[in-house]
């Protein structure tokens, strides 16, 4: 068994159903993973392994009777803390949540348990979900199974950490500035943001606060492509308010043939400036598309101005999060970073001032965020994909010195504020774009490099069929060593 627990859900999933292997069975192997390696990688905060007992059982009987719970049949998953799950802590990574126990699932969960999966467990998450790095006063810190003395990102390092090691079949986490694309870059899985608005936060909200970021998705965290598109066509569409009026059908990918794409490709930014060895694993990805025959361009590129799409981005955020102000000051203190850069970009002297952003600057930003979206769409009539970095370095080394807010990311030897990282999630996320993330391979220093895959609005599985090409020709999902 020993690729046993590193398999795809898809997989695993499968081989449930055929009685390869019993759903207990499996949900043992990694409850004894769990109990070997856990501690090592601190990554699952919280279990319920009666109840997942219970279901598992149920799940083998099912199939023994030829019945079929859908395609997570008897499949062990573990959920994101700041998820709500019946009976486990949702705390956010907030000590004055840390006996907080929902009464019901969020939306997402519950699609994924009506498709027949076994939720055990829960996985640590960044304070308040802010920061590429996990840790909080509660759980502590986890590390990444690739090097446990650096992160596995965050805000959804704990999900990352668990599927990477071998400690789960499948995740789901959120991204308003890359939280689940820096963790699957960061751990050398897979991960996509959707559309914004195709998936939702329902049963996914601060307690007290009932307040969704403007940019907030949920998006699925794997370790292979086919997974990415199942769990997102779960996740995806209504509630069951909003399913009396409408549905979702997102479109098919553009081409499944790599000789038919259209392929532009950024490897940095005069202002977000990327490390060599990152640059050369995103070239390797495009370079992979050029020997398949993929029309490929190193300088196409949208009617946009990056750094003042990296402004806006900031002022919607800034502007929508005012309000988790005036309920907790200790949330505010976290975003000084984001605050001062902001703030930096907003009156162009490099001054620093705090700026409060009001609802009339929310308009005239959300304005000009309309017209990047308008010149994104212009841009993908002639391109299916963008490939690009999803954060500038590799994993980041641990600080337990600093707080998130008060730390520096060293770019190509140069010490940078841990605002500018985000570029590589905000400049896609401030135009409701679709990415997916995918293993593009280790770098010189030997840890993981994702790929970011940008397409269209609703072009989720256009990207995933990118995603899932690179994963069959170029660089599939590697376990790191030692987690056997």
């Amino acid at each position: 068994m020993t690729n046993l627990p590193f398999s795809s859900a898809t997989e695993l999933a499968a081989q449930i159903k055929s009685k390869k292997i019993g759903s207990e069975e499996l949900l043992d192997l990694y409850l004894s993973r769990i109990e070997k390696h856990n501690p090592r990688v601190n990554a699952i905060i919280a279990m319920d392994i009666a109840g997942a007992r219970r279901r598992a059982k149920a799940a083998d009987a099912a199939i023994a009777k030829g019945e079929d719970w859908g395609p997570l049949h008897g499949l062990p998953v573990t959920i994101k803390d700041s998820f709500d799950l019946a009976g486990l802590p949702a705390t956010w990574g907030v000590p004055e949540l840390k006996d907080h126990r929902p009464a019901g699932n969020a939306f997402t969960v519950q699609r994924y348990l009506d498709a027949g999966a076994i939720a055990f467990g829960k996985t640590n998450v960044a304070a308040y979900l802010i920061g590429w790095a996990t840790h909080n006063d509660i759980y502590g810190t986890t590390n990444n199974p690739w090097d446990l003395a650096r992160s596995p990102g965050g805000s959804s390092g704990g999900a990352a950490a668990a599927l990477a090691a071998g400690l789960t079949a499948l995740e789901i986490g959120v991204d308003f500035g890359g939280g689940v694309r820096n963790v699957a870059h960061y751990c050398g899985i897979f991960g996509h943001s959707s559309t914004y608005g195709v998936t939702n936060w329902d049963g996914h909200v601060l307690p007290g606060i009932q307040h969704k970021p403007d940019f907030g998705v949920a998006g699925p965290l794997a370790r292979s492509a086919t997974d990415l598109k199942q769990a997102l066509l779960l996740m995806a569409g209504p509630t069951p308010h909003d399913a009396v009026a409408w549905k979702l059908s997102l479109p098919p990918p553009r081409t499944t043939k790599p000789s038919e794409l259209r392929v532009a490709v950024l490897l940095e930014d005069p202002n977000f400036p990327v490390d060599i060895e990152v640059q050369e694993r995103i070239q390797a990805a495009a370079d992979f598309f050029v020997k398949k025959g993929a029309k490929v361009s190193n300088r196409a590129w949208p009617a946009i101005d990056n750094a003042a799409a990296f402004r806006i981005f900031g002022g919607v955020m800034m502007a929508g999060l005012t309000v988790r102000a005036k309920h907790d000051e200790g949330f505010w203190t976290r975003l000084s970073h984001l605050r001062r850069r902001f703030a930096m970009l907003e009156d162009g002297e490099g001054k620093g001032a705090e700026k409060i952003f009001t609802h009339g600057d929310w308009i005239e930003l959300d304005s000009q965020r309309q017209l990047l979206r308008q010149a994104w769409r212009a841009f993908f009539r002639d391109w299916d994909v963008l490939l690009c970095p999803t954060a500038p370095t590799v994993a980041v080394p641990h600080d337990p010195k600093h707080a998130w807010h008060e730390r520096k990311v060293v770019v190509k030897g140069r010490s940078v504020s841990t605002a500018d990282p985000t570029f590589w999630g905000a400049f896609t996320t401030v135009a409701c774009l679709p990415s997916t993330v995918a293993p593009a391979g280790l770098a010189k220093s030997g840890l993981p490099v994702g790929v970011q895959i940008v397409g269209p609005e609703y072009g989720d599985l256009t990207c995933i069929e990118v995603a899932r090409q690179l994963e069959q020709g170029f660089q599939a999902f590697v376990p790191p060593k030692g987690w056997a």
